[in-house]
């Protein structure tokens, strides 16, 4: 999903209200939800901060970095009406997992119940599925040749897609092929007729695509691999003015494209108490950290919490037969080396700061920005053949 997507929009205005907040106040507690349809954007929640935020000015702002700027791409960010629906987190939720105020980090219970995952495979350098790191990579390539202006005819919303042909060696996943790539995007009228997408899809091979490939996929990319470009023809009208857009409906391209699992628990807009948020990112900094230290090749790593809890209710690894030892072996070594309460793993990540915005589009995990600190990997002891 590109940042123009209606969904997209939504993460990321909630995500900048979330920063907004942070950036006064590290100890702010937000539930922030985005809902946007044609000429509106609806803001909605619980947030308690001693922060002073221009709610209204924060959703402008965001909607002119990401280019809706004009009534015609579906949304102008000066005449958009904005609605905000604010109130402040139920005192209830607040006692019970930070009580008055006075308990420490390690017994600062989980904002929520629930479980997270993580996951992480050794078929790309950043130890992420291959088809999940092609299509985010190629969203946000198809953004950077229209804010560079280098496709002048591509608007803000847009979708990318990727088949990848894999053998499943031991459990491992290894690619072989890049079988399919499939990109939609929103466009002006200069390429509405059937000679304008044959030049979209010309500008999408030359300028998104081969660079992309030429990159990630070497020798994966060749003349068998299907390309399709906007299979539904003219995609001039997008945006809020085409579809609905709520904050969350993305999770599972948020997260690993459909590799792995996922607890169903939204990001965006939420501080780091939640654990939907918080855990999901440190159970990605494990599954990272065992499939660094090559002790799988690929693992799926699971954490249960109950609401106002610190330590969490179950610890769950599975490496697929991957592992060069048991399954259960490799969970006491995370067990040993990462100390899952809830309050614990958000200063372990140093997860108190204004980074969220820019997590909100083309994925929270994989990605080489040193405030991602989750994708740090952390040096394990007690492997085999250590002192």
């Amino acid at each position: 999903m590109n940042e123009g997507h209606p969904d997209k929009i939504c993460d990321q205005i909630s995500d900048a209200v979330l920063d907004a907040c942070l950036a006064q106040d590290k100890n702010s507690r937000v539930a922030c939800e985005t809902a946007t349809k044609t000429g509106m954007v609806m803001i909605l929640g619980e947030i308690t901060t001693t922060a002073n935020v221009n709610y209204e000015q924060v959703v402008r702002e965001t909607l002119r970095q990401i280019g809706y700027d004009a009534k015609e791409k579906g949304m102008d960010y000066r005449s958009v009406n904005v609605i905000v629906a604010i109130e402040a987190q139920s005192p209830d939720i607040a006692q019970g997992v930070h009580g008055h105020g006075e308990k420490k980090a390690e017994d600062i219970g989980a904002g929520d119940q629930g479980h997270m995952f993580g996951y992480a495979s050794d078929e790309t350098p950043c130890l992420m599925p291959l088809t999940h790191l092609l299509a985010t990579q190629l969203g946000f390539k198809l953004t950077q040749v229209r804010k560079n202006l280098t496709c002048k005819w591509v608007r803000p919303d847009g979708k990318t897609q990727v088949v990848v042909e894999y053998a499943n060696v031991n459990g491992a996943m290894v690619p072989k092929h890049v079988h399919a790539i499939l990109i939609s995007t929103q466009h002006d009228e200069t390429v509405s007729s059937d000679q304008g997408q044959e030049k979209i899809k010309a500008d999408l091979i030359k300028h998104v695509i081969e660079p992309i490939m030429a990159e990630h996929a070497p020798g994966l990319f060749d003349e068998k691999t299907k390309i399709t470009t906007n299979p539904s023809g003219r995609f001039v009208i997008g945006g809020p003015h085409g579809d609905a857009g709520l904050t969350g409906r993305k999770i599972i391209i948020d997260t690993y494209g459909g590799w792995g699992a996922h607890g169903g628990g939204a990001f965006s807009g939420k501080d780091p108490t939640k654990v939907d948020r918080s855990a999901a990112y440190y159970m990605r900094w494990v599954a990272k950290s065992l499939v660094a230290a090559k002790l799988c090749k690929r693992c799926l790593v699971q954490v249960s919490y109950a609401i106002g809890v610190p330590e969490p209710m179950s610890v769950f690894v599975d490496t697929y037969g991957t592992g060069i030892m048991a399954d259960k072996k490799i969970t006491a070594i995370v067990e040993a080396n990462f100390d899952m309460r809830a309050g614990l793993l958000v200063n372990e990540l140093n997860l108190k700061r204004p980074i969220y915005q820019k997590t909100a589009s083309y994925g929270h995990f994989g990605r080489d920005d040193p405030d991602f600190t989750w994708e740090t990997v952390k040096e394990l002891t007690g492997l085999p053949g250590s002192e």
